[in-house]
């Protein structure tokens, strides 16, 4: 044990390959240890990858060494943000082109009050909290708040039986709505800040220009996407190759990152939309002939890159700022405003819906939700970030509350409507 605080001065120190060699040993192993204990609590893995982050990130504050150069090496950053493409990516490939459509009205009034809600509430915390700060930043912080993880709840509703509920529908439904919506308002949020950073104010046919970019991009990207895909995996058959599933819907998710990228959107836009359009049916043959599904192919890299990604966040959160003035303070108004932005869904829910259950699933913020605030951290104004180390350490305390949360609370909700108290029951 004596040798441990050495080899964590080594992750600091050192060439960018060894150093990179080393952090990978400690943030898997840690991560994979953290969210297995969490896992046992009930919590999901998430929250134990990102604590190992936190703990990593602060060594110096209880007499450890200091990782400042790797949280800034260039090398571990790409390394996260590839993490991060490949989760959209994931969470693409959990709905179709043809389950979008078909949510229904319910879903979709549900998902606009999910977002238009918490970003209202999210920009009057800031308003009121800091107002010295830009209305751009007000709005980024409202665009972090719009974000929703499905996957929490969707795992919840499945270990209870309640997949098929009317109430997990729309859940399910919406939250695919509310993740192409809050990907519009992180294009439109990102491309006014980088405007007003180059001395550009953006007048509303510039913001129109954005959301028409954004949205034109993923309705084009679908369509093409979904009638290029079968076409191409049919062809593929011809090639006698193990690995070809993985190998091309990799270059389908990086090709459309990439253009996404050079549209001016955020990357997770086009590893998103990738994920929308494979389907399994376009790669059955493959399968049948011995290839791996898609899901399990892509099992090692995201086992591999995504705790890369939340390890990374977690060292983004400096404890120290919580003993700012007003910052713990801050954390918590940003978390009551996350939560009653996501409770204002069930005023969307039809007659027969429970809409106690609808709003606290659509609560938790898990992994979207740090994705927005840590392009955040890295978007700049008059020289300074859009999401500082304050705003941002208090991001992931709402995060982290919200994700904690919904899991009982909605285990609640489930029960109560078992109970006879009434599916419509507010």
């Amino acid at each position: 044990m004596a040798a441990l605080p050495a080899l964590l001065s080594s992750v600091g120190a050192g060439g960018e390959q060894a150093r990179i060699l080393l952090a990978l040993a400690f943030v898997l192993a840690g991560a994979k240890l953290a969210g297995a204990l969490v896992a046992r609590l009930g919590q999901p893995a998430v929250l134990g990858e990102l604590l190992v982050g936190v703990v990593l990130g602060n060594l110096a504050l209880f007499g450890g060494p200091s990782l400042g150069t790797l949280e800034a090496s260039e090398t571990f950053a790409v390394l996260a943000e590839l993490g991060a493409i490949l989760l959209l990516f994931d969470v693409g490939l959990e709905s179709t082109p043809k389950e979008m459509l078909a949510v229904g009205l319910p879903a979709t009034v549900v998902a606009v009050l999910g977002v238009v809600t918490p970003m209202t509430l999210g920009y009057g915390v800031g308003w009121a909290l800091m107002p010295e700060e830009s209305w751009m930043t007000h709005a980024f912080l409202g665009a972090m708040l719009a974000a929703t993880s499905v996957g929490i709840t969707a795992r919840v509703l499945q270990d209870a039986g309640a997949i098929r509920r009317p109430a997990a529908r729309i859940i399910l439904g919406a939250a695919v709505i509310d993740d192409v919506l809050g990907l519009v308002v992180l294009a439109i949020i990102t491309g006014v800040i980088q405007a007003a950073a180059t001395g550009v104010t953006l007048e509303a046919s510039g913001i129109a220009v954005i959301v028409a970019k954004a949205l034109g991009f993923l309705v084009l990207a679908v369509a093409i996407g979904s009638a290029v895909s079968p076409r191409l995996f049919r062809h593929a058959l011809a090639i006698q190759s193990t690995g070809l599933v993985q190998a091309l819907s990799l270059s389908v998710c990086f090709g459309l990152a990439w253009l996404a990228q050079k549209a001016g959107l955020a990357p997770i836009v086009g590893a998103f939309a990738a994920g929308l359009v494979l389907e399994d049916v376009h790669f059955e043959d493959h399968i049948k002939r011995g290839d791996r599904p898609l899901h399990e192919s892509l099992r090692p890299l995201t086992a591999l890159l995504v705790p890369v990604f939340f390890v990374r966040m977690g060292m983004l959160v400096h404890v120290e700022t919580f003993a700012q003035p007003g910052v713990m303070g801050f954390a918590v108004l940003l978390t009551v405003a996350a939560m009653i932005g996501k409770w204002a869904c069930a005023l969307g829910t039809p007659r027969g819906v429970s809409g106690t259950t609808v709003g606290l699933g659509m609560m938790p913020r898990g992994e979207v939700g740090l994705i927005f605030a840590g392009i955040g951290a890295q978007l700049t104004l008059a020289g300074e970030p859009v999401v500082s180390r304050s705003t941002y350490a208090a991001a992931v305390f709402m995060v982290v509350a919200t994700t904690m949360a919904t899991p009982p609370l909605l285990l609640w909700a489930l029960r109560r409507e078992t109970k006879g108290v009434g599916p419509g029951a507010p």
